[in-house]
Formats: C-alpha cells, structure tokens, sequence
C-alpha cells in the first residue's frame, strides 16, 4: 500500500508503526475476543490501557507527583472556557498573550466568564512573531497568564516562556511531545491530540494538584475536580483514542524518547527552512526567523497564481494537506512527530524541481 505524503495541520498523520500494531489487535484485543472499542471502561483489560497511558506520558515528559494527568473530551476549545470557569475568581482578571487565532479564540471565551487583559500581542503585525519577554505586562490582579505555545496557522513558536509570580497555562495542542519540557515551569499544559498524541477523541491536561478544587457551582463536567479523583474515568472516557495515545507513547520511547524526537523534528524543519531561504525570494517564509515554529512550516510564491499552480501540482504529486488555512491561504506543511524524514526531503525535492521549472 502506498502512503500519502501527509501534511496535515490535524488531524494528522500518525506513526505507520502504531497503526499496524493496533491492526494486529483490532478484532481480538489482548484475547478478550472483542475489539478495544467494545471493551467496557470498567474492565481490567481496558483500565490497563487507560493507566500506562497517564504513565508512559508521566515518564516521557519527567511530570513531577504533585501534577495530576487527565484525559477529558470537547478539544482544547472547550478547555478555553473549563480554565476560567476553574481559575478565574470573581476579583481576579485573566491574563492572555495573542500569537495567533486559537490564543484569541481562548481570549473570547474568557471574556464570556469573567475580567480578562492582554498581556501582550503580535496581531497588529499578522501574527508574524512570537513577543519578547519584556513586552508582556501583566495586570495587578491576575488569575493566570495564558499563551499558546506554537501556533498553527501563523507557523510561530514559543522557544523560550516567561517566568511569572502567576499560574502560567499553555494550550500546547500542536506541539507537545515534540520536545522536552521542564514542567514545572507551567501550572496547567492542555492539547488536543490530534497533531502529535494520537488520534482525535482525547484532550490531554497536565494541572499542578494544588489548582484543582472542589466546583459545587460548576456542571459535574465541567470541574477538573471530577476528573481527578476518578482517574478520568468518571464517565465513559474515549476508549478507542486513549488506546492509540498509549501506542504512540510507546513508539516515542522505542525510537529514543523525547530528546530524538526534537532532534528530528529540528532536522526536519531544518530542511524546509533552507528551502525557503535559499530560493532567493521564491517562496516567501510568514514567521520571523526567531520565532519559527519546528511543526508548522508556513509560506507564500511571489503571487496568488503561482501558489496556486504550486498546491494543484504538488497534489498531483502525492502531497496532501499542504494548503494554508483558509483564513490566511498560502501554503502550509505540518512536520509532527510522524511525519518521516523521507517525506519531507521528498517535498524539499518537489519544491526546488517546481522553483527550476517556473
């Protein structure tokens, strides 16, 4: 079977290897002749899954005892509002960084629940930069400082994070697992995990213990407090999406753990970014050179035509998902942990025969 050069923003490719491993299982999971989709939440087979998952991800990213790990549903769009509906009191302000569209949408459902200030932005400029440290001013009276830490449609990254007096959250949909992370840095980590965890279905939360409190007010759902003391499992949790996660996990430490997935992922936007660089004006790079992100490669031809011409070709090609968003157009290639080398030297090959040819 051949397989697609996938670059999709998300949901997005996942490693060959998982997928063959869950095909091996995928009628008869661990003898119970039954597939992990028809397992029962409750089970002992499929509250193995659900335990090395939460600890295979507690290892790959060194997260310490007092941070609970939790798997919940509705996407990193519903944690824009379980955050203050959990953290924002009703004297306290919520503070968020702009870098892109998911910051401003989790900024719009603050604004629905409580206070909110702008702590910095790069919008006024397109999104074209990740701000300096010093340009963050944060209110007196702040609840927590939000960022999103690599932004998909803009194709900036945050390489380095501010140290702050405040509960620092990042929504790391698209780049968790790409890189290590000193995790202590952050109070509350959230990502969908459909660019580099596993399949759609999962949202991840990584939440200091000492944030979570009881919510008699809040809807039962909504309240972290529920999905911490009952392992996530409250509810009938997305079996079937944790199961893959747990696989994937397994891949990342069978192929040397988090520190040799950042360095392929480094010598895989490497590629790219010398592409761009050496077209002599060709194809035109979004982000500033400082602030590239290593998932999201994004970039423009000298016209609308031309890029045009250069998405219907490469489609042609085998390549899928190369499209900008469609709020910014352009072209974009997602690099997640499962993109292969190969692919990417495959599209480094196709851009320059394309750049020769027009």
């Amino acid at each position: 079977m051949k397989r697609a050069f996938n670059f999709n923003a998300g949901p997005a490719t996942l490693p060959f290897a998982v997928l063959e491993k869950a095909k091996e299982s995928w009628l008869d999971f661990n003898g119970t002749g039954m597939a992990l989709m028809e397992l029962s939440h409750r089970s002992k087979d499929y509250e193995k899954v659900h335990n090395k998952a939460i600890a295979s991800l507690r290892n790959i990213l060194s997260i310490p005892d007092d941070y609970e790990v939790l798997f919940l549903q509705g996407g990193a769009s519903l944690q824009f509002s379980m955050i203050p509906m959990n953290l924002l009191k009703q004297d306290q302000t919520a503070n968020y960084i702009l870098t892109g569209s998911w910051s401003d949408k989790a900024l719009k459902e603050a604004k629905k629940l409580g206070s909110t200030h702008i702590a910095a932005s790069t919008k006024e400029t397109g999104y074209h930069r990740i701000p300096e440290l010093e340009e963050i001013n944060l209110s007196d009276d702040a609840a927590y400082l939000h960022l999103t830490s690599n932004n998909t449609i803009f194709g900036t990254q945050w390489h380095q994070f501010p140290n702050t007096q405040v509960p620092l959250i990042a929504d790391m949909s698209s780049d968790i697992l790409s890189r290590p992370l000193q995790i202590e840095q952050f109070d509350l980590i959230y990502a969908g995990a459909q660019k580099n965890l596993g399949p759609s279905g999962v949202t991840v939360v990584i939440i200091r213990k000492e944030l979570i409190q009881s919510q008699p007010a809040l809807p039962t759902m909504l309240s972290y407090d529920t999905y911490a003391k009952n392992n996530s499992l409250y509810n009938t949790p997305p079996t079937l999406a944790i199961y893959l996660l747990s696989l994937v996990l397994e891949w990342v430490e069978e192929n040397g753990g988090i520190e040799a997935i950042r360095k392929r992922n480094e010598e895989k936007s490497s590629l790219l970014y010398n592409m761009i660089d050496n077209s002599n004006g060709f194809y035109i790079g979004h982000a500033d050179e400082n602030s590239r992100s290593h998932m999201n490669v994004t970039f423009n031809l000298k016209s609308e035509d031309l890029s045009a011409k250069f998405l219907e070709e490469a489609s042609q090609a085998g390549f899928v998902g190369l499209n900008g968003h469609r709020s910014v157009g352009g072209c974009r290639a997602s690099i997640y942990n499962a993109v292969p080398l190969e692919h990417v030297e495959a599209l480094v090959s196709f851009m320059k025969n394309f750049k020769e040819k027009y």
